[in-house]
């Protein structure tokens, strides 16, 4: 293994505002071999996530912030290329903590904490266990199910419609009777949560100042029963202006305050919470991560007889990984955005 090379990609500095290439350094190291009970893992493919952008900043949060000159956290997966764990044989199909490079070499101490697992591509390929069967699509189904409760009839909104988080809410919530009302940016990301993905209807923030405004009193005239809020800012507190009695909110992610240099701007329209009796919950997956599986399953089943699909947008090579971040916040990423760094 000595004579294999780990490109690695490692936070230089934190930023103010949007992320760029010189935040990050790129560094080489040979790649070592795994200790007593440790794992070597090749990564195929990673999962870039807005939530990456909060793990570069310092202060406290749901989970500690990546160190200066470490090598930044993202999920992948990867396959083992060496093994001295009983757990994993060399070949195996891994997901994981693996961060951004090469190879991830993984002690047997953090093993748990890297949440790494053998995956089965027969129940989805790679890019679906980056998306409906990964992260983002156990963010949906547990902030959805546990955290908002949908019942049959109701009307369920979701910002980041044709994010990978915004499309396992919304055809999760058809699959469970709802109406599904789904906000994203432009027109052609609009039409694809209404025609391919089955969404009631799906209204284009960019069309103009008040297009959302104008799109929830058209679409949900008899109000929102459950938010699903993965970008805060304006769109939230236009959202809580519409609220039904008993309305449950769901703060997944706020993506339009992630690069600000000035204080996060919170919701102005919270007193809706108390005329209409209405809850605003956070939803952290790491805290559901005994009940993957019970996620996956069901999931997996939806994928395979065609009552979800699942949408990849894949970028190639580590070396452009600030850039393909950056698509994030720029909207430029149609659906999951997934980097992929070997075959």
């Amino acid at each position: 293994m000595s004579t294999l090379n780990n490109r690695q990609v490692r936070l230089a500095q934190r930023p103010e505002g949007a992320a760029t290439r010189d935040n990050w350094q790129f560094t080489d190291e040979p790649v070592g071999e795994p200790a007593e009970g440790g794992v070597l893992v090749q990564t195929l493919s990673l999962s870039l996530d807005p939530a990456m952008r909060g793990w570069m900043n310092e202060g406290k949060s749901y989970i500690a912030p990546v160190e200066i000159g470490a090598v930044m956290r993202a999920g992948g997966v990867g396959r083992v290329a060496a093994s001295r764990n009983p757990a994993f044989a060399v070949g195996d199909t891994v997901y994981g903590t693996l961060g951004v490079q090469q190879y991830a070499l993984i002690p047997q101490e953090e093993i748990q904490r890297n949440g790494l697992v053998k995956i089965d591509l027969r129940a989805g390929t790679i890019g679906q266990w980056l998306n409906v069967l990964g992260m983002p699509g156990m963010t949906g189904y547990f902030g959805l199910m546990d955290v908002g409760q949908p019942k049959p009839g109701e009307t369920v909104v979701v910002s980041g419609a044709a994010g990978a988080v915004g499309q396992t809410v919304g055809q999760l919530a058809k699959i469970k009777g709802c109406r599904v009302v789904g906000i994203a940016g432009g027109a052609a990301k609009c039409d694809w949560v209404v025609k391919e993905l089955g969404f009631d209807a799906c209204i284009d923030y960019k069309a103009g100042p008040s297009a959302v405004r104008e799109g929830l009193k058209a679409h949900c005239p008899k109000g929102v029963d459950i938010y699903f809020d993965n970008v805060g800012g304006d769109i939230l507190d236009t959202v809580l202006a519409k609220l039904a009695r008993g309305a449950r909110i769901i703060i997944c992610g706020a993506i339009s305050q992630y690069n600000n240099t000035t204080p996060v701007q919170g919701p102005k329209n919270y007193l809706s919470l108390l005329v209409n009796r209405a809850r605003m919950q956070g939803i952290v997956v790491f805290d559901y991560a005994d009940r993957y599986g019970e996620a996956v399953a069901e999931l997996s089943g939806y994928l395979k007889d065609g009552r979800m699909k699942s949408r990849e947008d894949v970028v190639e090579g580590l070396d452009t990984f600030p850039e393909a971040l950056g698509r994030l916040f720029t909207g430029q990423n149609f659906g999951k955005l997934v980097l992929k760094v070997a075959d």
